[in-house]
């Protein structure tokens, strides 16, 4: 855990008790703070409660008594309007900081040099963050990885001169992060999202901006727009940014031609191929040489050398949900990409595998269904809808993919492994890829995907896929 100091002897308001913001209380409590928690939810007061966090109505309490108010990252801050707490810390004229905020605070005073990457985009932070971490630990690095990823960031180890913490950090994180400084800072790339919290692609994107500009070493994605201004502005204001492409060869910059990682930049001290991503599954896909790209790009900013590059790759097991391949048997592969809850992740999936994918998706519908995979449709040699999506599915493929309408997950996998088994292709593909959330059969896509898995694991003949 880190203890957060920079409040000692002051009292913090702080709302939201979920994991991060019950570890946020200890740290401030450890630290020599004192706590004022609540939580909307009387669930979430009680466990925090348990736990010896304070617990203070703050709807009545007396806001000039705070020194800032510390706000879970799913609250909103602006959009669609400030919550109940954020209009009364302004009232008070107190700041509204999150929990990233605070490490990067006590990491200020305590460790100011302490190796700290940040991690952001709209699309593969995860991988991104974890491939990074996985890098670092193979050339013998002691790494703290948390954030928006598994741990949350102030139940880590404390910042040392040599350890370094490699943090995802989500847009509302950005936001709540006004000191935010890392020594490296990745931006992989923006589209889209979270446009209700944000008001417009524009404030999204300015978030997000923010991250890198404040890097001693920006790395930014060139494959959109928006990225592609951001690195315009990073050069005008600070010189060269890293940027990488796996769409386009550009000069000083790095970039991917199919699987091969190629380094044109001056500075990394070789130049040409580096690395190959052929035949490791965990990386498939050119979502995943763009991740690759950013991570090894990081890596080496930090002192990693080229030549463990390649090695460490090769042995990143990938993260649970995103392309994991859970076993095979004989040429069947079974593939769980259970993460993938909208058709925009569902594209990355289909466009990793060239042919004889045999399908399984559904669950509860997104705005917009499937249409937009009509460009993909000649590589499913079938499909198998489960869940409330089922009809609507179909309705899409028409005559364009042959389907059944399995309704459960379990009677998908079995027809599914019937026809990959009779497939003449090389590689068949059994693929859960849903393009849905999960909801109206499972919790969330973590059991959608581990049930998965298990059912996976009990097929005749298969061998499955080991995790390190």
């Amino acid at each position: 855990m880190i203890r957060v100091s920079t409040f000692a002897g002051r009292t913090v308001a702080l709302f939201g008790l979920g994991s991060s913001g019950r570890a946020t209380a200890h740290a401030l409590l450890a630290g020599g703070a004192k706590v004022a928690a609540w939580d909307d939810n009387p669930d979430a007061r009680a466990n925090a409660s348990a736990e010896g966090v304070p617990i203070v109505d703050l709807s009545s309490a007396d806001w000039s008594t705070y020194a800032a108010l510390v706000l879970a990252p799913g609250v909103p801050l602006t959009h669609p309007a400030p919550h109940w707490t954020v209009e009364k810390a302004r009232a008070a004229g107190i700041e509204v900081i999150g929990d990233v905020e605070l490490f990067c605070r006590e990491r200020a005073a305590v460790a100011p040099e302490a190796p700290f990457v940040a991690i952001t985009g709209t699309n593969g932070k995860s991988t991104t963050t974890a491939l990074l971490a996985h890098l670092l630990r193979s050339a013998g690095r002691d790494v703290a990885m948390g954030g928006n990823i598994g741990t949350p960031i102030l139940a880590l180890p404390e910042p040392a001169p040599a350890r370094v913490h490699v943090i995802e950090m989500s847009s509302f994180q950005i936001d709540l992060t006004p000191s935010l400084a890392p020594t490296v800072g990745v931006l992989l790339n923006l589209t889209p999202d979270h446009l209700d919290r944000h008001g417009t692609m524009e404030h999204y994107a300015a978030i997000k901006e923010r991250l890198v500009a404040a890097s001693h070493y920006p790395i930014v994605g060139h494959d959109d727009e928006y990225c592609r201004q951001i690195a315009q502005r990073l050069r005008q204001r600070s010189g060269e940014p890293d940027v990488f492409s796996v769409i386009a060869s550009l000069d000083d910059a790095w970039s991917a031609n199919g699987s091969r990682l190629i380094c044109d930049a001056a500075w990394a001290g070789f130049k040409g191929p580096f690395a190959d991503l052929a035949g490791i599954g965990s990386l498939r896909g050119s979502h995943n040489a763009q991740n690759a790209l950013a991570a090894c790009i990081a890596a080496l900013r930090l002192g990693v050398q080229q030549d463990q590059l390649g090695p460490a790759l090769a042995t990143f097991p990938g993260l649970p949900h995103r392309m994991e391949e859970v076993g095979r048997a004989g040429r069947v592969i079974y593939i769980n990409d259970s993460k993938a809850t909208n058709a925009d992740s569902t594209e990355k999936a289909l466009a990793a595998f060239p042919s004889d994918i045999f399908w399984i998706a559904g669950g509860r519908p997104k705005e917009g269904g499937i249409t937009s995979l009509r460009s993909y449709f000649p590589r499913i040699a079938k499909a198998y809808l489960i869940g409330e999506a089922a009809e609507a599915f179909a309705s899409t493929l028409g005559s364009t993919v042959p389907y059944e309408i399995s309704g459960t997950l379990e009677a998908a996998l079995s027809a599914a492994t019937r026809d990959a088994a009779q497939s003449s292709g090389r590689e068949p593909v059994v693929l859960l890829s849903p393009a849905c959330a999960s909801y109206d059969q499972f919790k969330n896509f973590e059991q959608r995907g581990d049930t998965f898995r298990q059912l996976v694991a009990v097929l005749p003949g298969v061998t499955s896929a080991r995790r390190s």
